[in-house]
C-alpha cells in the first residue's frame, strides 16, 4: 500500500476516503495520488464552442487545484507524505482506469454513496464499474474511518484463492486487525455446521491463518448474512472477492461483493479474481 490512487469529487464520501488514505500513506511511508475527473460538457465543433471548452477547461482546472491545496492543508499538512494531484477530462470511469496504470497505484480508495433501485441494477455506481474492472484492490468508503481492528472475509469456502488470501493477509497485517471468516448459509446453498466447521479449520490451516476467528451464519440471502454478521462483529471493514463479470452475465448473475459496496455501510475492500 505504497501507492494509493483516491479519486475525489469533493463529496463527502470521497473527503473521508482522501483522509483514510492519508493515514495509510503516512503509516507506509507511501504516496498519496489525488485525482479530480472534469467530465467535459457535449459541445459542437466551431471555432466559438472550442474557445468556450477551453476557457471552461483553465477554470475547472484552477478552482479544482485550489480545492485540492486546501483538503492538503487541512488534513496533510506537515505529515511525511507524498500527496500528488491530477485533474484529468473525460468520462470519469475510463479516466480512473487508466490513471491506475499510470500512477502504478496498488489500491484505489473511493469514497462513495452506494446505490439503490432500478438504477443499481441497470446501470450501477461508478464504484461499482471501478470495483468489477480494477485490476487492483478497491477500497470503498462511505463514511468516516479512523481505525480498522475487525475484518470479515466471506467465503465459500474455496481452497483455489491463493492470490486474493494473499492480498487479505498483507490487508490484515497492515491494521494488526483480526480476520473473522465466514460461512452464510443460505437456502440455496445450506451446509450443516458439521460439514462447514471442519472445512473452515482446513481453509484457515491451508493459508496460515493468524489472528482469526472461525463463524457461519443463517440467513436468506448472502448479502443480508453478511451484513447481519458485519454489525454483530462490529467490523471496520468486509475484504472480498468479486469475479469482475460485465455485460449479459453480470445482469443475469449480478455480484455478491458489488451488493455489499452498495448497500453495507461499513468499508469494503474487494479484489478481482477472475
Amino acid at each position: 500500500m505504497k501507492a494509493i490512487l483516491v479519486p475525489c469529487d469533493f463529496s463527502l464520501p470521497s473527503i473521508e476516503a482522501f483522509k483514510f488514505a492519508v493515514s495509510m500513506a503516512e503509516k507506509s511511508q507511501g504516496t498519496v495520488h489525488l485525482l479530480h475527473v472534469v467530465e467535459l460538457p457535449a459541445l459542437y465543433d466551431s471555432g466559438a464552442v472550442l474557445a468556450f471548452e477551453k476557457a471552461y477547461m483553465a477554470d475547472r482546472k484552477k478552482a479544482v487545484e485550489y480545492d485540492f491545496q486546501k483538503m492538503r492543508n487541512k488534513w496533510a499538512k506537515d505529515l511525511p507524505i507524498k500527496i500528488k494531484t491530477y485533474v484529468e477530462y473525460g468520462v470519469a470511469v475510463p479516466v480512473i482506469r487508466r490513471m491506475i496504470r499510470t500512477t502504478k497505484c496498488d489500491l484505489v480508495v473511493l469514497g462513495t454513496h452506494g446505490a439503490t433501485g432500478l438504477k443499481d441494477f441497470t446501470i450501477g455506481s461508478n464504484t461499482e464499474k471501478i470495483v468489477r474492472s480494477s485490476p487492483v484492490p478497491v477500497l470503498s468508503i462511505k463514511k468516516a474511518m479512523k481505525t480498522v481492528r475487525n475484518i470479515v472475509v466471506p467465503t465459500l469456502p474455496d481452497f483455489d484463492l491463493e492470490p486474493l488470501m494473499m492480498e487479505i493477509k498483507e490487508l490484515q497485517a497492515f491494521f494488526g486487525a483480526t480476520m473473522h471468516v465466514l460461512y452464510v448459509n443460505t437456502p440455496v446453498m445450506f451446509r450443516t455446521d458439521s460439514s462447514v466447521k471442519p472445512t473452515l479449520k482446513e481453509f484457515a490451516k491451508r493459508f496460515m491463518l493468524k489472528n482469526y476467528t472461525l463463524n457461519t451464519c443463517n440467513a436468506m440471502t448472502q448479502e443480508e448474512g453478511i451484513a447481519a454478521f458485519a454489525a454483530e462483529s462490529k467490523a471496520d471493514m468486509i475484504a472480498m472477492r468479486t469475479h469482475g463479470r460485465r455485460g449479459i452475465a453480470h445482469l443475469a448473475m449480478g455480484s455478491i461483493a458489488e451488493d455489499v459496496v452498495n448497500h453495507i455501510d461499513c468499508a469494503i475492500w474487494t479484489y478481482v479474481v477472475k
